[in-house]
């Protein structure tokens, strides 16, 4: 079953209040998504860190429900 922007969105806010999101489809299939988020908690981290954390964030769904998805992440000042 596929995963809709808005839980992918919810569980990422869930782990990081204060996280900014943009989500993209990548098709139409509510299968593949392109995520930008923004948080306080990748200050310091490196970029696979702050992948690792979203991942956790997700609860087990990538490579399952979700199928694809391409992160772009950023710390918030």
């Amino acid at each position: 079953m596929p995963m809709p922007a808005s839980e992918i969105e919810r569980l990422i806010k869930q782990a990081f209040p204060d996280a900014e999101v943009e989500m993209t489809a990548l098709a139409d299939d509510n299968d593949h998504w392109a995520a930008s988020v923004r948080s306080a908690a990748f200050k310091g981290k490196s970029r696979v860190q702050q992948h690792q954390m979203v991942y956790a964030a997700l609860q087990g769904r990538m490579g399952g429900v979700l199928h694809a998805l391409s992160l772009q992440t950023s710390a918030k000042e």
